[in-house]
């Protein structure tokens, strides 16, 4: 399967290059997103802007590599989907489990906004009392 890789300071961004993930392509998308989280830069934006077909299989495989992500304090944000794999997700009851943007920009923000939150709550000097105690 062929994909296009962009890596960012704060996350990479995979792009499939086809028409139809059909289950075989799924696991291979899905070995190949799984990659990234052995790198120090772990978030990852997946962008399905030239997809127009996503079968179960798919659509299983991406719910499940969205959790690892999550479960590794990692970003996992989807992009650019098309109307038919979204009713599609919709009726296979997974659409409100993904984490989805419209756009590649938009799904930039998530990640960076993620990436802040887990710092907040990260950080130990974090103190929330005021000076008088």
């Amino acid at each position: 399967m062929e994909v296009k890789i962009d890596t960012k300071e704060k996350f990479t961004v995979i792009t499939p290059i086809t028409l139809d993930v059909s289950a075989n392509i799924a696991a291979d998308l899905v070995e190949r997103c799984r990659t990234i989280l052995a790198n120090r830069v772990k978030n990852l934006i997946l962008n399905l802007t030239s997809v127009t077909n996503l079968d179960e299989a798919g659509m299983e495989g991406i719910t499940q590599l969205q959790q690892e992500f999550y479960e590794n304090n990692a970003s996992f944000v989807v992009c650019g989907l098309s109307a038919d794999i979204e009713k599609a997700l919709e009726k296979a009851e997974l659409l409100d489990l993904w984490n989805i943007t419209p756009t590649e920009s938009e799904a930039w923000d998530i990640v960076q906004m993620e990436e802040i939150e887990r710092e907040l709550l990260d950080g130990d000097d974090i103190s929330f009392l005021n000076e008088n105690g």
